[in-house]
């Protein structure tokens, strides 16, 4: 099957340009000397995250349990859930999780710790554990290096809790400086820094200055248009994932429907239009989407669009894309090589 042969919207995957993506950021890991634990957010694919283990990285990282889930269910062993766990029903089944692979999970608060904990005496075993750092992003995370290490004083001796050292997101020029000083409190109180993790794309070289034991990434795999925004040029060339969707209506000389709308992107960028690059008519503008019809300005093209014509378009945000759909195709050339059903769709519990 050739992908224009597929039924649409459909969202399908350049399968040399990704493959070259993950070669090349598990080379820029090796250059620069930092171990890489690969974000499957971006995909939700185990498939792709085998792939990317092969290349070379360390481990996993998922944002949420259920995403972990099925990459656990298909032999991932070592996988990182960078988010506080928190209530009885994601403990039990953090815990059980825990059984099957070596599971880390980070956490900022006293309060997340004595739940796990709670969980490993119903379950048994350990769970490892990084605390959580803000150095900058004002998100999740302690505020302090002395608050890091209070933190770590309550926790460390708790059952079912295996502290393994520190985290944060993103790497930034004040993650350095924090680490430093956390990493001397803890050693001085003889508790464990086994591991500092850092990341963000982009800061693979931020996180090795920053005294990192690893860097996590996951948006190079699609390199997302708001990564490298104002570069049009390389949009084509560094984003394999489209959606190919079809003309439904010419209403106008100036306007084109397709049959891909905010059900089809998602409304990330909304109010920042357009949403999505056409590879093949640069200068159609996706200026407005509906629920579900995309609607394109073509003033500028000099091509005259026809009812049942197929469009490429690269989305702004890949990864939320491809978390509104079911499967993925995999292409090489025209050719489709590759189904893959996105087995971490969501999965946000």
């Amino acid at each position: 099957m050739l992908i224009h042969d597929l039924d649409t919207p459909a969202v399908v995957a350049d399968l040399d340009k990704m493959e070259r993506n993950i070669r090349d950021m598990a080379a820029y890991c090796r250059q620069i000397g930092i171990p890489l634990r690969v974000h499957t957010k971006s995909s939700k694919i185990p498939e792709i995250a085998h792939m990317q283990l092969a290349a070379g990285a360390v481990g996993i990282c998922c944002q949420k349990l259920g995403e972990a889930e099925p990459m656990v269910a298909a032999g991932i062993q070592d996988v990182m859930i960078p988010f506080n766990i928190v209530g009885e029903a994601k403990v039990d089944r953090l815990l059980r999780l825990a059984r099957r692979a070596n599971i880390t999970v980070t956490l900022d608060s006293l309060d997340v710790a004595q739940g796990i904990s709670e969980g490993a005496k119903k379950w048994g075993g350990k769970v490892r554990i990084l605390i959580e750092c803000d150095t900058g992003s004002h998100r999740c995370g302690v505020q302090t290096p002395e608050a890091a290490r209070a933190l770590a004083r309550q926790i460390v001796d708790l059952p079912g809790i295996d502290l393994q050292g520190l985290m944060t997101y993103p790497t930034l020029e004040g993650t350095k400086a924090f680490f430093a000083e956390a990493r001397s409190l803890f050693e001085r109180d003889g508790l464990p820094v086994n591991v500092i993790s850092g990341g963000g794309t982009g800061h693979e070289r931020m996180s090795k200055e920053a005294g990192c034991t690893e860097t996590r990434s996951g948006s190079y795999l699609w390199e997302h248009m708001t990564r490298i925004r104002g570069r049009e040029d390389l949009f084509d060339e560094r984003c394999p994932l489209r959606v190919i969707v079809t003309v439904v209506s010419v209403p106008t000389a100036d306007r084109v429907i397709v049959d891909g709308g905010i059900k089809t992107f998602t409304t990330f960028g909304r109010g920042a239009p357009p949403y999505g690059l056409c590879v093949e008519y640069p200068e159609a503008k996706m200026y407005a989407m509906s629920v579900e019809h995309g609607h394109l300005d073509v003033s500028q093209c000099s091509h005259k669009f026809r009812v049942g014509e197929r469009l490429q378009f690269i989305p702004i945000h890949q990864e939320i894309t491809l978390n509104m759909h079911d499967e993925l195709v995999g292409y090489r050339g025209e050719q489709v090589e590759v189904i893959w059903p996105v087995a971490g769709r969501g999965k946000v519990k």
